[in-house]
């Protein structure tokens, strides 16, 4: 007789097994796929990314989020200042302070997903040698950070129409088919650039004057209804100038609506966003080596 039981079985071990999946990470080979849906399944990432760019930016500063206030606040100063009184530029009868104001909203969410998003890859070293999750999150979470941002200087936007006298017309209704598409013109460019910047570190240094001729080239000082057709159409070719006349219409009932100025733009916001994320998709399987 023996005083040693048989240890029970473990039932549960077959079931265990088959939960252990083994997952390869490969390289992708000729036309990839963007994997969205991968995307989707790291939103939990995204949301953290987006927080931790947040608290990043604004630590350790002394005014916090009043510097995305600050920021197109003094610019529609010296706007108001030089082009306003000096060189008389006409404002389509609005008061230059807030014509200006108004296209400096998207104006400066789209320049900080900019310098923001372009080094977001090499600053993000560490969590890209280390752990594998969608690459375009990293971007993304740049350019979602400049949404409080644009919250604090719309609603600065709001102060000033109400002192202006001006009440938002039914044109507002279009205002988030706009803001949709500053979000996408504002990502496109960035998966190119952060992807670019990976490769070739000397475009940070491109960024700057990139930012610089592209605000003079958007009708932010200066209307487009300088412009005569069909050269006002072809205008649009720039993305930012279709968002920036949207936002004036929708939300100063200026009497130069965008028309096809802004489909023009649209278009090319599109082409820019899916050019991109294929550019950033095929080279994604370098960043590991390369950053």
């Amino acid at each position: 007789m023996s005083f040693f039981k048989k240890p029970p079985e473990n039932k549960t071990e077959p079931k265990a097994q088959l939960n252990n999946r083994i997952v390869r990470i490969r390289p992708s080979r000729g036309l990839v796929s963007l994997k969205l849906d991968e995307l989707w399944e790291h939103r939990e990432l995204l949301y953290f990314l987006t927080w931790r760019d947040i608290k990043v930016r604004y630590k350790q500063t002394l005014l916090g989020a009043g510097w995305a206030i600050i920021q197109p606040f003094f610019t529609m100063v010296v706007f108001s200042l030089f082009f306003g009184k000096l060189a008389k530029m006409p404002s389509d009868n609005i008061p230059y302070p807030i014509f200006s104001f108004a296209a400096l909203v998207p104006w400066t969410f789209f320049s900080n997903g900019l310098n923001q998003a372009s080094n977001s890859l090499v600053g993000s070293a560490n969590l890209i040698t280390k752990v594998y999750f969608p690459r375009l999150a990293i971007p993304l979470a740049s350019v979602l950070v400049g949404a409080v941002d644009f919250t604090l200087s719309f609603m600065v936007l709001i102060v000033m129409m109400f002192y202006f006298g001006l009440t938002p017309t039914v044109n507002i209704l279009w205002l988030p088919l706009l803001l949709v598409l500053v979000v996408v013109i504002s990502l496109g460019v960035a998966l190119w650039l952060s992807a670019l910047n990976v490769k070739f570190r000397d475009v940070r240094y491109v960024i700057p004057f990139l930012t610089q001729v592209w605000l003079f080239a958007t009708p932010i000082a200066y209307p487009s209804s300088l412009l005569k057709q069909p050269w006002k159409t072809i205008y649009g070719i720039n993305p930012m100038a279709g968002v920036v006349e949207g936002f004036r219409w929708a939300l100063l009932g200026t009497k130069t609506a965008p028309g096809p100025i802004i489909i023009v733009s649209a278009v090319m916001s599109m082409l820019v966003l899916v050019t991109g994320a294929i550019y950033f998709r095929s080279t994604e399987k370098t960043f590991a080596d390369l950053v």
